[in-house]
């Protein structure tokens, strides 16, 4: 007879041999044969009723441990890319452990609600007590939905916002919330199809009434994710900083530097200054002053504004509100340099020739006070002859020769022939109610681009700088277009008529020559948008490759530390360079480098999604009492399912449908971008004068839906109608299921 081993031997055996915990397992690590495996019956039988092992089908396993292969769900995914999960099989008595995720190579890319099969590896570090390392991926977790809910007999239905979304959602009696009927609420997938045939919902958030006019910019915010509350400690911490002093710094606080910004704009984070240079080799050489607020004296590395700062990557702008990087006390008070108050700020001097060329530049971690707090407008009518009583005292000392610098800069700027794409950016002007009053083209100035000229030298002696020093840095990456994106923006050239030079290295000036040619004529918007479209995007990354847009070798983003997390990363970078100070680019900084950069692109990139798809909510808003209206445009895309109009009025985009379009079929070709009859051979083509007549205005979805009346002023016949003089009747459920097929391939397209 075999020794029956006590119960500690085998609860020790289990723990070190996790994948061998079947009762036959056990007895043949213990010898035990035959009858004697009644008696290892009842002991494990024991430790079960004592809580010590937990029987799985035909296996044991600790209680308070997790089985070698469990199902997790990825619930965190931080700022450096590590990969939080919970456990779904946790029985034990206390808070589950934590589990880390160990990628392998051909991994699929993850994202937050991801249930996984994992293989799981016990070991002891300070925020985790398992490795996970995957099997398969095996589902998701519950959607979130935000939608109208709209109250039923039993619970509701939620409509979702999104113009993407092709079905509603149930809600069940005690999964409302309280929730009114109309109220803009957020959901979580809490089951399959119910008997309405449709996907149940839980409420997990009420957000108010989506029709009112400063609800339009809360639903971006909340739809994409943007964290717009500061957490407790974050606004402590800012709201016990005192403004740096002039130990460390240069004083510069007798340079007249100035601001000038947006009339409306509350922050200031750059000033800037010049004259000219008094070095008899320079003759007509400037020296420019740009002064950037001094961010990481106040955001150092680690702290709880760090932390914060970095998960937002940046600052988010809408038409009625900013969701700030930085709590007010530093973006509106301590880093913003207003007028008459001492400002720490890191400023770049730079020596630049009559043709506008950087002959030097030198980093002065300094001091200033801002002479005076200046508007694009005024100071541009003051250079006009038209100076206010608050740009007069100015003049001569600063504004005339800022400009005489910045014409020195233009030259070398069409030397160097940067991308010259000329599509105005439309301004929506909003309502002491936050209603949309007018929609109007921005205005240009010299004065804008007197600003964004030394904002470009300044970015770019910041990179030239820290690549002398030899120290990490994030740069702003702007690659070349693809050769299969070139060659389709040359098809579409040739097709109108021009010409853009093959076989040699694409260069941004031959990009200009090619709107050159189309400026002024019937084609000026085609080429121009179809030239943005060939663009890649650009992005941040420790490598350098570039800015091709700008025509640039060297490039960072240094000069808006308050709004972008990536020019901290610059000053720090600076900061350790010149050992300015302990408050440098640290250890961890240079280590996360690479994910810092991915976080912050894709950061970016969420706020101008969540920013466009405001506009195109307050848009529809704007246009929504004009239903039946008769408007012009442009045709700005064309695709199987239809073409998309950009309206000459507001710049608001919206879709025609194909099947709306004349009593014939329209074939799509895709190399050319056109759709063409095949009855009248009336072409359908980017650029195309267009009247339209507004159908349908959504201002929760931001979707616009047009009629098409005209093309370059020919009249399109009207689709076939019935005897009734209506639309002919499709089966029920048809017409649906064909709105929603269009809405999900215009929310693919627009992406």
């Amino acid at each position: 007879m075999a020794r029956i081993p006590s119960k500690d031997e085998i609860l020790d055996w289990i723990s070190e041999n996790p994948t061998q915990t079947s009762k036959r397992d056990i007895a043949r690590a213990f010898g035990i044969k035959g009858a004697d495996r009644i008696d290892l019956k009842r002991v494990l039988k024991e430790l079960e009723e004592d809580g010590h092992l937990e029987k799985r089908k035909k296996t044991y396993r600790d209680p308070d441990k997790l089985p070698p292969v469990s199902v997790l769900e990825v619930s965190e995914i931080t700022v450096d890319g590590d990969i939080f999960l919970n456990p779904l099989e946790w029985q034990g008595t206390g808070p589950a452990p934590g589990v880390l995720f160990v990628a392998k190579q051909g991994d699929p890319a993850l994202k937050a609600g991801d249930r996984l099969l994992c293989r799981m590896t016990e070991v002891e570090a300070d925020d985790h007590a398992y490795e996970a390392r995957l099997i398969r991926r095996i589902g998701q977790n519950a959607r979130r939905i935000l939608g109208i809910f709209r109250k039923g007999h039993e619970g509701g239905r939620i409509v979702p916002i999104d113009k993407g979304a092709d079905k509603e959602w149930e809600v069940p009696a005690g999964a409302t919330d309280g929730a009114q009927d109309g109220e803009l609420v957020e959901a979580s997938q809490s089951g399959p199809k119910g008997r309405m045939g449709l996907p149940k919902a839980k409420i997990v958030a009420r957000l108010g009434d989506p029709t009112a006019p400063r609800a339009v910019s809360l639903i971006a915010i909340h739809q994409h994710g943007i964290p717009d509350e500061f957490p407790d400690e974050v606004i402590a911490e800012a709201d016990r900083m005192k403004p740096a002093g002039l130990k460390g710094r240069e004083d510069l606080r007798h340079l007249p530097m100035i601001t000038i910004d947006p009339s409306d704009a509350r922050d200031h984070d750059d000033a800037v200054y010049a004259h000219p240079d008094e070095n008899p080799a320079n003759p007509d050489g400037h020296v420019i002053w740009v002064a950037i607020a001094d961010v990481a004296h106040y955001v150092t590395p680690g702290s709880a504004l760090d932390r914060e700062a970095r998960k937002r990557g940046n600052s988010s702008y809408f038409p009625d509100r900013v969701v700030p990087m930085l709590p007010d006390r530093l973006s509106g008070d301590l880093c913003s340099l207003h007028e008459g108050v001492p400002r720490a700020v890191i400023a770049a001097r730079m020596v630049i020739g009559a043709d506008g060329e950087k002959r030097s530049h030198s980093f002065i971690r300094g001091m200033i006070k801002s002479r005076a707090s200046l508007s694009y407008g005024e100071v541009q009518a003051a250079q006009d002859g038209n100076p206010n009583d608050r740009v007069a005292p100015w003049m001569d000392e600063v504004i005339t020769p800022l400009y005489d610098a910045y014409y020195a800069l233009r030259r070398a700027r069409e030397a160097r022939q940067p991308l010259d794409l000329d599509l105005p950016e439309r301004k929506i002007v909003l309502s002491d109610a936050g209603e949309v009053e007018s929609v109007r083209i921005a205005e240009r100035f010299d004065a804008h681009r007197l600003i964004e000229e030394m904002m470009v030298l300044a970015n770019v002696a910041a990179a030239e700088e820290l690549d002398r020093l030899g120290r990490p840095l994030l740069y702003r990456v702007h690659e070349e277009p693809s050769p299969e994106k070139l060659e389709a923006l040359r098809e579409v050239a040739q097709a109108s008529g021009f010409t853009l030079a093959k076989g040699q290295v694409l260069k941004t000036r031959h990009l200009n020559q090619l709107l050159s040619q189309a400026e002024g004529s019937e084609f000026d918007e085609l080429i121009n948008m179809s030239t943005l479209r060939s663009m890649t995007q650009a992005y941040y990354f420790p490598q350098n490759f570039g800015h091709f847009g700008l025509a640039l070798k060297h490039y960072a983003h240094f000069t808006s530390p308050i709004r972008r997390y990536s020019d901290l990363i610059v000053h720090r970078a600076l900061i350790s360079g010149h050992q300015w100070g302990d408050d440098g680019l640290s250890r961890e900084d240079i280590d996360q480098l690479e994910a810092t950069a991915t976080h912050i692109s894709q950061t970016e990139r969420r706020s101008m999604e969540a920013e466009r798809d405001t506009t195109d909510r307050y848009l529809a808003a704007f246009l929504s009492d004009r239903v039946g209206s008769e408007l012009t445009g442009r045709i700005a895309g064309v695709q199987r399912f239809g073409i998309f109009v950009r309206l000459d009025e507001t710049g608001a985009d919206g879709l025609v449908p194909v099947a709306s379009i004349g009593a014939e079929y329209f074939r799509y070709d895709e190399r050319e971008q056109t759709l063409r009859g095949e009855r009248s051979g009336t072409t359908l083509s980017v650029g195309q004068n267009v009247l339209v007549r507004l159908a349908e205005a959504v201002p929760v979805t931001g979707g616009l839906m047009f009629d098409l009346l005209e093309v370059e002023g020919e009249p399109i016949k009207s689709s076939p109608r019935g005897r009734s003089g209506k639309p002919g009747r499709r089966k029920p459920g048809q017409a649906a299921r064909k709105n929603a097929k269009t809405r999900k391939k215009v929310r693919r397209t627009r992406k």
